[in-house]
């Protein structure tokens, strides 16, 4: 089964943790090494760095608002389809299936969920 973007979305995290990660430590580098570097090559040097810290924020923003995703509509539509057919196991009817002990109604339920499944 596919992974609906959550393999995705992980590494994307860990990557935006590392390259976040890089940043900062290059910003405290730069700090602790201001006398032996130039004004202009320390200034360009935090610009660009500051330059990258904001790209990195945009994106986030981006992810954050749900203009950049990792999980595409059809896939976002059987994640909803899945959701409800899950949803369709925790009613009450169910609950009382399992508690009386009853495993033909329990699997004449299921039949009924592959079938409307099915035909989604």
């Amino acid at each position: 089964m596919a992974s609906r973007g959550t393999t995705e979305t992980s590494k994307l995290k860990q990557n935006l943790e590392e390259q976040l990660d890089r940043l900062m430590q290059q910003l405290q580098d730069l700090e602790e090494c201001r006398e032996e570097l130039d004004a202009d090559e320390y200034e360009e040097t935090k610009k660009e760095t500051l330059e990258q810290l904001s790209e990195i924020n945009d994106s986030l923003k981006k992810i954050m608002s749900g203009d950049m995703t990792l999980v595409d509509e059809l896939s976002g539509m059987q994640l909803a389809i899945q959701a409800a057919i899950s949803q369709a196991f925790k009613t009450p009817e169910v609950i009382r299936m399992f508690a009386k002990k009853q495993p033909r109604q329990l699997r004449t339920r299921l039949a009924e969920v592959k079938e409307t499944k099915s035909l989604l």
